[in-house]
């Protein structure tokens, strides 16, 4: 409740005592057969005991210190109690604040002054009140019942009991409400917790759900495709499609072919030249070989004949080879003559062997041993005759030369070599 001014100047604590003493007694009532008032009350003409309610339900403490601030009735660091208490003792009597505090409660509450003002006896005041109660309607009907100018003092003073009431039902509410709202702390933190656990478990379902559906697109789009597929085949545009693809691929194959013919064609012939120019370059080296041998061969004829040739005079002639003695096996019979003449024109006794067509190969050791080098036309002897010249050289590591070529020019170029001292060493093949 309010707190009214001592009019003794005591200080706090007395004028809170005494308030709350005199708030505990009830309004006087008015004597029966007293005229009620023909205008609305103002508010300093309503009793001191109201001041406290009708300023602490009807007006917030926010507007209580802008009056403040405006009228300077309190100071910047009073608290919202000491401001109650100044505004209340300031509605005692008439004054600029007083008057402030009336325009704006009229202000506020106009329409619920006007609703009321429509009631004309005091009994429909008083159940007006106590509807508006229990719709929790409390600050404007208390305005309006308590300026009316036909409520009695019956219908204020239970307007005062309601409100002194619910001030303590408030209050206890508060407590009530502090302890609840502690529970519902931890069980809005619980519920937080157990939030989040299922927003976690949600969102997981969530992506789940989404691969899933991202699958089954997946595969309603292939599902699409291979119907599309389908009725391609049974349509049987698929088949002529593949048709036309595969004349396309089998003349494609067929130009491969061609092309794989003509490349193969291209190698082969490539493969022949290179043959036939390795062949034209071996018979240009042995064309080589055999004029140089015929020029040697020409000096020699040119030159008087030794009738000494493979004496031992001929190892003062500066004419005379290394070699005096040469094993020939093999040869055409018929050129045997000039094989000789041509031998003797260099200087070289010839030796000469069949290579077993008429000769025995038992003869080819004895022969070998007494030559100084061994040659052999490897065209014009047989084989048997070839290996056994070629292992008895190797045996007694006589030198041999192996040649192709049979005729006269062959022969003038295998004497060349011999008496250039071209040999295969212990019978080695030298081309």
């Amino acid at each position: 409740m309010c707190l009214a001014s001592d009019p003794k100047g005591g200080d706090l604590q007395s004028l809170l005592r005494a308030e709350y003493a005199n708030a505990l007694v009830t309004i006087d009532l008015p004597r029966p057969g007293a005229q009620s008032a023909v205008r609305r009350a103002r508010l300093w003409d309503l009793d001191e005991k109201l001041h406290c309610p009708i300023i602490g339900t009807c007006i917030s403490i926010d507007e209580l210190q802008r009056f403040a601030r405006r009228f300077q009735f309190a100071g910047p660091s009073d608290d919202d109690f000491t401001v109650h208490v100044a505004a209340v003792n300031l509605a005692r009597s008439r004054n600029p604040v007083s008057e402030a505090l009336q325009r704006h409660l009229e202000r506020k509450f106009h329409l619920a002054v006007e609703r009321f003002g429509k009631l004309k006896s005091d009994a429909e005041l008083l159940r007006h009140w106590i509807e508006c109660c229990n719709r929790g309607e409390v600050a404007g009907p208390l305005w309006a019942v308590c300026t009316h100018r036909g409520v009695s003092a019956e219908t204020r003073q239970r307007a005062y009991t309601d409100i002194h009431m619910l001030s303590h039902q408030v209050g206890a509410g508060q407590a009530a409400d502090a302890r609840r709202l502690t529970h519902l702390a931890a069980e809005n933190a619980e519920l937080k917790r157990s939030h989040t656990r299922e927003v976690a478990v949600l969102r997981r379902q969530l992506a789940e759900a989404t691969a899933g559906l991202a699958e089954r697109d997946e595969a309603v789009e292939q599902a699409a495709l291979y119907q599309k597929r389908l009725q391609c085949f049974e349509s049987g545009q698929a088949y002529v499609e593949m048709g036309q693809r595969l004349l396309t691929l089998q003349a494609s194959h067929e130009a491969l072919l061609d092309s794989t013919r003509q490349v193969q064609e291209l190698e082969r012939q490539l493969k022949e030249s290179r043959e036939a120019s390795r062949r034209l370059l071996a018979e240009r080296d042995t064309a080589v070989a055999e004029r140089g041998a015929l020029e040697q061969l020409l000096n020699a004829l040119d030159s008087p004949v030794c009738n000494t040739a493979g004496s031992d005079d001929c190892a003062g002639c500066s004419a005379a080879l290394t070699t005096r003695c040469v094993l020939y096996v093999g040869g055409r019979a018929s050129l045997l003559a000039q094989y000789r003449q041509l031998a003797e024109r260099l200087g070289i006794t010839l030796i000469h062997h069949d290579g077993g067509q008429e000769e025995s190969l038992s003869r080819l050791p004895e022969l070998i041993r007494g030559a100084d080098a061994v040659v052999c036309p490897t065209d014009r002897i047989s084989h048997n005759a070839y290996y056994d010249v070629k292992a008895h050289c190797k045996r007694v590591g006589k030198p041999c030369l192996f040649y192709r070529g049979g005729g006269v020019s062959g022969f003038a170029v295998a004497m060349a070599r011999v008496s250039r001292g071209e040999f295969s060493v212990a019978g080695a093949e030298a081309g």
